[in-house]
Parts: C-alpha cells; sequence; structure tokens
C-alpha cells in the first residue's frame, strides 16, 4: 500500500506511555499464546548458513541479507526472513510431543519490502510451531488452531481497553473464514488485496485459506514458497491448501490488516507435488528438505504474529514506524511529521 495519513490523526497516547503499553503487549500477549497453544519459548537465531534450504522464502522472491563468516573459510550466513523450516528442525530435536510447541522472538531484515504504514525493513514476530499427528492434517485442525489464536488476541484487546479505557474495543466476537478461491466468487473484479479489503471491512476478522494455489481464474491469491506451508492438499468445495492468514479490519488506516501467517506444514508427498508446480525440484537436495523426505521430521503447524503490527492495532497507531525502530524515506518522515505521525 502507499502511505496513507488519516484525516485528523491524533496518537492515542503520549510516548512515554506508549513504550509502557509496548512493553506490557509484549509481555501479555506470548503468555497468553504459549498457555493456549501449549508452547514454550525457545531462543531463535538471527541468521543461517546460505544454500541449507533452512531460511524462509516467503512468497519465493524476497533476497536474504548475506555476509561471510571469517572463521568459516568465508561461508555465507543470512539474515532470518521467517523460521518456519528452523522451528519444525527444533521440534524434532527436542521431542516435542503432539499437542505441544515452542514459540520464539523472531527478529529479521527483509530488505525488499516497500516501506509503508505497515511494512518495515524490520520485521519482529512471534514465531510458533507446534507438534500434531498426520491424522490431524485436515482444516477442522487448521480452523481450531486460529479460534485458539484469534481468542487470545480478542483477550489481549480487553487488557488494552482495561489499562485505557479511551481505547475501544472492535474485533467482532468471532473471526470468519472464507477459502480464497470464495473470495474470487465474492469479488471476481477485484485484485486480491481490493478483496481482502472488502471481506476485512465487512466482516472485521477473517482467515483466508489456501494462500498460494492457483485460483479458478489462472492466479494466486499471493505467493507462498513450496516447502513450509501446505498450499496444495485438496480440500472442501474443489479448493486447496491447509493454511491461510489472520486479516483484521483497520479502522484508523481505513484498510485490511494482515497479522499472521500460518498453515499446516508439508509431509513428505505435499513437498514433492508443489516443488514440482513450483519448477523447484532441486531444492530436494537441501539439508532440510532431505530431512523431511526421508521422515525426521514431525508433522506439524506453525506461522509468526507480527508484533510490531498487533501493538499498532492494539494502541490505533497510523503508522508502524510509531512502535518500532527502523528506517524510513527521509519524505516518509517528513510528510509523516506534518501529520502528527513521529516515527522512531
Amino acid at each position: 500500500m502507499a502511505l496513507y495519513i488519516p484525516k485528523d490523526y491524533t496518537p492515542k497516547l503520549a510516548p512515554e506511555t506508549m513504550e509502557q503499553a509496548i512493553t506490557y503487549l509484549k509481555e501479555i500477549f506470548p503468555e497468553i499464546l504459549a498457555k493456549d497453544l501449549r508452547l514454550r519459548r525457545v531462543t531463535a537465531p538471527l541468521f543461517v548458513l546460505s544454500g541449507t534450504g533452512i531460511n524462509d522464502d516467503l512468497n519465493g522472491t524476497e533476497r536474504a541479507v548475506s555476509f561471510p563468516i571469517k572463521d568459516m573459510g568465508d561461508r555465507r550466513a543470512e539474515v532470518v526472513h521467517s523460521l518456519a523450516k528452523w522451528k519444525r528442525m527444533k521440534l524434532a530435536s527436542y521431542k516435542i510431543a503432539p499437542g505441544y510447541g515452542l514459540y520464539t522472538d523472531m527478529n529479521a531484515i527483509r530488505a525488499d519490502e516497500e516501506l509503508d504504514n505497515i511494512h518495515s525493513l524490520y520485521v519482529d514476530q512471534w514465531d510458533w510451531e507446534r507438534t500434531m499427528r498426520p491424522e490431524e492434517r485436515t482444516l477442522d485442525y487448521l480452523k481450531d488452531t486460529v479460534r485458539r489464536i484469534y481468542d487470545g488476541m480478542r483477550e489481549v484487546e480487553e487488557e488494552v481497553y482495561e489499562l485505557f479505557p479511551h481505547i475501544t474495543p472492535c474485533l467482532p466476537d468471532e473471526i470468519t473464514f472464507l477459502q480464497s478461491e470464495e473470495l474470487l466468487a465474492m469479488y471476481p473484479k477485484l485484485t486480491p488485496k481490493e478483496r481482502e479489503n472488502e471481506a476485512a471491512r465487512r466482516f472485521g476478522a477473517v482467515f483466508i485459506i489456501g494462500i498460494g494455489h492457483p485460483l479458478s481464474n489462472g492466479e494466486k491469491h499471493d505467493g507462498r514458497a513450496p516447502d513450509y506451508d501446505d498450499w496444495s492438499t485438496p480440500t472442501e468445495g474443489g479448493c486447496h491448501g491447509l493454511n491461510g492468514d489472520i486479516i483484521i479490519w483497520n479502522d484508523v488506516l481505513d484498510s485490511a490488516l494482515e497479522l499472521s501467517s500460518m498453515g499446516i506444514r508439508v509431509d513428505a508427498d505435499t513437498l514433492r507435488r508443489q516443488l514440482a508446480m513450483t519448477g523447484e525440484e532441486s531444492r530436494a537436495e537441501m539439508e532440510f528438505h532431505r530431512s523431511l523426505l526421508s521422515g525426521g521430521l514431525p508433522a506439524s503447524i506453525g506461522g509468526g504474529i507480527g508484533q510490531s503490527r498487533l501493538c499498532m492495532f492494539y494502541l490505533r497507531c497510523a503508522h508502524i514506524g510509531e512502535v518500532q525502530v527502523s528506517m524510513w524515506p527521509e519524505e516518509q518522515i517528513a510528510e509523516c511529521a506534518r501529520h502528527g505521525i513521529y516515527l522512531k
């Protein structure tokens, strides 16, 4: 999205109170998430070795920030994009039982982001992963997990209201599930982002299922790499995919806001199928992929929840730069300041 300036914007909190509120939110949300999904906290890497297949490609095109390691013969490392594959490997090495999992504070750099109200070079997420049984690879299991996360989001919104009664809750009681194919049928003349906007405006909170698989019009709702989320398994009504995004309506920005991307992860058969569909069969020789194909990794579900995006939503901020420190074009900083939006 292009930079959006809300009309007559005024921050809900003074700068000092804002810092206290951010600290509080970053303490209570992971506690609630961990309780609802039975997760334990682990320490996350900032970078991983290049060429191992452990880093995530997101939609398959983003470049990772990389550097040579002097004491390792100049082998290159790259700053993580997210930790979907790394977390799954940790589930295996820690032998975490089905129904339990882990989460971590993930810090990343995404140099290819287009900087605006909700996109930053710096990405902070609660990255989580949960072991599951192979027979639980179903839409019902996915939806149950989404509801648990969404209920936690609503619980934290009520906590914010208790502290700051002038910030009233706005999330609906229930999240609405929509297949990406269903969304296309509802708004056939709109782009994917426009469809998300209309759905979020109408329902308040939606989970869009099946992101990454080609739709009936030959296009994808959005890109997904082929080797972490399962976006190709056939489901009800001729649709595909066991993954999706949690998207809510943001009144401040008058637009949809994605808070989480998540999904049931690929098994060996799904990985082979998705690598073939995307012409990426050569990835099967990488460390992560070999381990998965040989049965060395457990079935799992996982995702990332944007820390700064949640904070800006809960505190009704107009720009993600109000709740995190990053870098912005000088003209964007100046334009925001002219309208009372001060970036850190």
